[in-house]
């Protein structure tokens, strides 16, 4: 009888090991997928996915797509930006991205 007792208590704890062993792997092979979408998205336009290029506009350094010429911010970029050049910044910036939008269409 006691036989049966101690193949049931192998059998419960080889069940929780089991399971334990299936969440590291789960866990472990999350990790590895979000280590390639890091990978494959870094310097890369969040819009179109082409390559981006640094550049410097008033001394803040921004990331523009030369694809879908997308402006792409720091955390505070912007709120330098801002503090700048009040407004006067912000509607040089899209005037001239107008322009050679205006340009291009012809």
């Amino acid at each position: 009888m006691t036989n049966a007792w101690e193949d049931r208590k192998k059998a419960l704890e080889n069940e929780y090991f089991h399971k334990k062993e299936r969440e590291i792997l789960d866990e472990m092979k999350y990790d590895a997928e979000e280590i390639l979408a890091k990978g494959y998205s870094k310097d890369r336009c969040p819009k179109c996915g082409d390559m981006i290029k640094p550049m410097i506009f008033r001394g803040v350094p921004l990331d523009k797509c030369p694809s879908c010429g997308g402006i792409w911010l720091g955390p505070n970029d912007l709120k330098i930006l801002a503090e700048k050049d009040h407004r006067g910044w912000f509607d040089r910036w899209f005037h001239a991205d107008n322009e050679e939008t205006s340009d291009q269409e012809v």
